[in-house]
């Protein structure tokens, strides 16, 4: 998300980020590998950080691909961003693709552990811009150690690309791995507020009552911050996200779902397109379904009720009649192709789209993985008194505020999704 400029220092700031955007403009949107041999290592793959300067600047935009994403650190010496290759590997050549807040003074260093540190490049005087370093070493791990900025913000990359003659190695699939471009999340119910941070920060009250799970801290107030300072009940517990729906209720009593998952999925989309799939951003925010829908023929109404083992009962837009013994269920799909530039919108969902013929629009370039939200209520038989806090069952849908550590979710990507492999809670086979 884009920095606010105080005034007294705009002209400086402008005439840095506008020299940044004529070096962007005249070079192409993927730098090409410095011999036809060599292999692009970095992209998609885990980073980290010393630090960001805010949720719009994620480590994990350096190595998307994209140059209109990037990565900022926060304003101090010095800084440092690292790439995880997933094994030991050859290296030829680091290619810095800098913002107009660049380091003067850096190393590039190569580890296998991640703790022992070989310096295989050292610049001094560094000028910004694009900056091709042919180097010579071999690691897992490799970081870009800043120590002098050349402005009084923090150091920012639009890409941070590592090139390497051996390319990456095909991984070792275990023995009956299932080809299913899966990772989840089980999030038992939380609490519940008639709040909602997405339609309502701030506001406490000012909702229809919501059923929270994931983030045990999520309120009307909640930020990215405070849910990554927060606990989860979700397995894994590493995700930190909040999820919320409007509460069901029979007649007057409230009734939580006793199954609750969340799906990350590669569905929807061409094989080539889910193979570039990028990790959902820190910070996303996205409303599905309509809460003011106003009938099941309603097309802004995208939830599904079922029943679970009772597939003998069509699945509706409104509630069902589940025979006893047996749950009504809830499933919606959130859409999977983002603008690649925005976390919420004024609506909570322009800044997203679903797919076209298998592939995202150009709108709404990015494609992530699908969320599914499965909900199983305990209940069965004549839903006459069942409804939802907002209405009707044609008026369910779902918020999510995505505070999955970044981390996390780029291997889940790039071990789960991108090579079509279904994984479980714990991001793996």
């Amino acid at each position: 998300m884009p920095r606010a400029i105080p005034p007294p220092r705009t002209s400086p700031r402008l005439l840095t980020l506008l020299t940044a955007l004529v070096a962007l403009l005249g070079t192409a949107l993927v730098v090409a590998p410095a011999a036809t041999a060599d292999t692009l290592l970095s992209q998609g793959r885990p980073v980290t950080a010393s630090s960001t300067e805010g949720a719009g600047t994620p480590a994990s935009a350096a190595v998307d691909g994209n140059n209109g994403t990037r990565w900022s650190s926060a304003f101090g010496d010095p800084q440092w961003l690292q790439v995880d290759l997933g094994s030991a590997t050859a290296i030829s050549q680091v290619v810095l693709r800098w913002e107009g807040a660049y380091a003067t003074d850096f190393q590039i260093r190569t580890s296998n552990d991640g703790s022992n540190w070989t310096t295989i490049n050292t610049t001094t005087g560094g000028t910004g811009g694009v900056q091709t370093l042919n180097v010579s070493g071999n690691g897992r791990y490799v970081r870009l150690h800043t120590t002098r900025r050349a402005t009084q913000w923090g150091v920012s990359l639009w890409e941070f690309q590592v090139f390497g003659p051996g390319g990456t190695p095909t991984p070792t699939l275990p023995p009956n791995v299932v080809r299913v471009a899966e990772f989840l999340a089980d999030c038992p119910f939380s609490h519940r507020l008639p709040d909602d941070p997405i339609i309502f920060p701030g506001l406490p009250g000012a909702s229809h009552m919501h059923s929270f799970f994931g983030n045990l801290t999520t309120n009307a107030s909640s930020t990215v911050q405070s849910l990554l300072a927060g606990r989860s009940n979700c397995s894994p517990s590493t995700d930190l996200s909040s999820y919320w729906t409007p509460t069901l209720y029979n007649g007057t009593t409230a009734v939580e779902p006793s199954i609750v998952t969340f799906y990350y999925l590669g569905e929807g989309v061409r094989d080539d397109v889910r193979e570039r799939i990028m990790p959902l951003p820190l910070g996303l925010r996205i409303v599905a379904g309509n809460a003011k829908a106003t009938g099941p023929n309603d097309p802004t109404s995208t939830a599904r009720w079922s029943c679970l083992h009772a597939g003998q009962v069509p699945p509706s837009k409104d509630f069902v009649t589940c025979p006893a013994g047996t749950q009504m269920e809830s499933y919606l799909d959130f859409p999977q192709c983002w603008n690649g530039r925005d976390l919420d919108s004024a609506d909570h969902k322009s800044h997203m789209a679903f797919p076209v013929n298998g592939d995202c629009p150009s709108t709404h370039p990015v494609p992530v993985p699908k969320l599914r939200q499965v909900l199983r209520y305990p209940v069965s038989g004549n839903p006459a008194a069942f409804r939802l806090a907002s209405g009707a069952g044609y008026t369910m849908h779902g918020d999510f505020f995505n505070a999955w550590p970044e981390a996390e979710m780029l291997r889940r990507v790039n071990d789960c999704i991108r090579p079509k492999i279904k994984c479980g809670a714990d991001g793996r086979p």
